[in-house]
């Protein structure tokens, strides 16, 4: 493999709207993890060496779990990914013009993010 992925940071739990608030004061109050807003709109805790961000998703009608992975060559991760039979999934949330990653599936439908660190 020429390029080397690793984990990420970030961790995203997508909540519907039925959900949201009482998810969020679950972890900012009953938990007492430290909240951070330095993405606002978006909800982020700190969580050990990671941040855990709730995100409202009113597309879905259960929580899911997404994980992160760093790469530091996205084209030659991307490639050696999809020679090992992953499919790209990148329609599921748009990243924006000229970002340096994408989204892919494990086999058991886990959503992660690989990107480069400096990715935005």
């Amino acid at each position: 493999m020429t390029a080397k992925i690793t984990g990420g940071i970030n961790i995203a739990m997508k909540v519907p709207p039925h959900q949201y608030q009482d998810t969020i004061a679950f972890y900012r109050d009953v938990v007492g993890l430290k909240p951070f807003t330095a993405k606002a709109p978006a909800i982020g805790f700190e969580l050990g060496p990671n941040r855990l961000w709730i995100d409202e998703a009113p597309m879905l009608s259960q929580a899911e779990i997404w994980l992160e992975l760093f790469t530091d060559d996205f084209p030659a991760a991307a490639d050696h990914l999809a020679k090992a039979g992953i499919v790209r999934c990148d329609a599921i949330e748009a990243l924006g013009e000229g970002f340096r990653g994408g989204w892919i599936t494990n086999p058991a439908n886990i959503v992660h993010m690989v990107r480069e660190p400096d990715a935005w």
